[in-house]
């Protein structure tokens, strides 16, 4: 168990963290912004081929994962005769 000492420090630490992504989101929502204005054709195409390709590697990715999954067959157990009437015969009692 983390001390109290700790989860303080891992909390500063998250927050910190978390500044520092809210930073950068502005600060590439600026540059965004200011490439619309400016009516650069690179404000728009940059955004649209990252998103292309983070969906294209997410595809490949799942084709990936199903082509090489293993997958183990399900043993079944025999199914056992205690209902058949010859094993009723030979029991002794």
């Amino acid at each position: 168990m983390a001390t109290l000492e700790e989860r303080k420090l891992m909390n500063d630490a998250s927050r910190a963290q978390g500044g520092l992504i809210c930073l950068g989101a502005g600060v590439i929502g600026a540059l965004f912004l200011l490439g619309l204005l400016q009516e650069s054709y690179w404000a728009l195409a940059l955004p649209v081929a990252l998103l292309v390709f983070f969906v294209l590697g997410l595809a490949f990715w799942v084709g990936w994962t199903i082509a090489t999954i293993q997958v183990e067959p399900e043993i079944s157990a025999p199914p056992s005769d205690t209902s058949s009437p010859a094993s009723a015969s030979n029991d002794p009692a």
